[in-house]
């Protein structure tokens, strides 16, 4: 059985205010709070690439952690803006930086704001089909790499950051995380919502918002009904951080208590598929918490969901 033990994130320090660019863009600081939810995006630097924000991710679970990790057998990074534009694959540039174990395991998935619920599926099933032990899913989807800074659907949104999951085997069925009841959803005739034009993101906001609204839903309620769950009975629902609006608009659409549906994106921005490990991590240590319900929804169009279950 494979078990989440620990998510350690990175976001860069460099920011950009949203509040000092309302006039460029004729909005409002009510529109910024209620709206985006984003006071401030984050950026990488210049000469930061993809599978640098992964290594200093992986810094980060080292140094909470207080030990390396030279046995990893498994690696694995989201992301749909690699290194050199894709070869060679990221992970292999992440493997060579953390000088990890030839006998790795290395390859990328291209998946955006669903990307980590679909990550925890891959690299669970991969590892126990394999008998591997101990695997790394990193997340990294710099979208400064091509977005227009002249354009305000994208550019007061979207955040830089990355993640990295600690995956491993456990021989207890008490104590641990386990991802199950895997629920997915695509609408590829609709991709274009979500696309890159003429070298920059274009996002169609109103269509990306009635597929997340409208599909999202029942997505939540077919993995609760595959787990044998109430709503009720759910700890938390930790949504992607697409915008606050629409966050907002999912809780009250399925009924859900404004104390269960975090929120963290307001200082830094919507970071794609990092945005559900970086609420994520720091809900693991509560003891309080036995059900967690994770959903990313957006870029494919996609969407995904599953329960993660604490057995204590």
């Amino acid at each position: 059985m494979m078990k989440i033990t620990r998510i350690a994130g990175y976001i860069p320090d460099r920011r950009l205010d949203n509040y000092a660019r309302q006039n460029d863009f004729g909005i409002t600081a009510e529109f910024i709070d209620t709206k985006l939810g984003a006071n401030a995006v984050a950026r990488k630097s210049d000469e930061q690439e993809t599978s640098d924000l992964c290594v200093s991710a992986y810094n980060a679970l080292t140094e909470e952690a207080g030990q390396q990790y030279d046995d990893v057998d498994c690696l694995i990074v989201c992301t749909q803006n690699p290194d050199a534009q894709g070869i060679p694959h990221t992970s292999a540039i992440v493997h060579g930086k953390l000088v990890l174990p030839e006998n790795c395991a290395s390859f990328d998935i291209s998946l955006g704001c669903s990307g980590y619920v679909y990550g925890l599926s891959i690299i669970s099933s991969f590892m126990s089909a394999n008998g591997l032990r101990r695997g790394l899913l990193f997340t990294a989807d710099p979208y400064s790499k091509i977005v227009d800074m002249n354009d305000k659907n994208t550019c007061l949104l979207f955040g830089d950051g990355a993640t990295v999951t600690l995956i491993e085997t456990s021989t207890s069925d008490t104590g641990v995380w386990r991802p199950d009841h895997f629920q997915f959803f695509t609408r590829g005739r609709d991709g274009d919502a979500l696309c890159i034009e003429n070298e920059h993101l274009h996002m169609n906001g109103r269509a990306v918002f009635s597929f997340s609204a409208t599909e999202t839903p029942p997505l939540i309620t077919r993995s609760l009904e595959a787990a044998g769950l109430t709503q009720q009975e759910v700890d938390l629902f930790l949504l992607h951080q697409g915008s606050k609006y629409i966050v907002d608009t999912i809780r009250a659409r399925l009924d859900i208590p404004a104390d269960k549906v975090p929120f963290g994106m307001t200082t830094y921005g919507n970071t794609v598929s990092s945005s559900i490990p970086m609420l994520l991590k720091d809900q693991l240590d509560n003891p309080e918490f036995s059900k967690l319900l994770l959903c990313g929804f957006g870029v494919g169009l996609s969407a995904a969901s599953c329960i993660l279950t604490r057995q204590l």
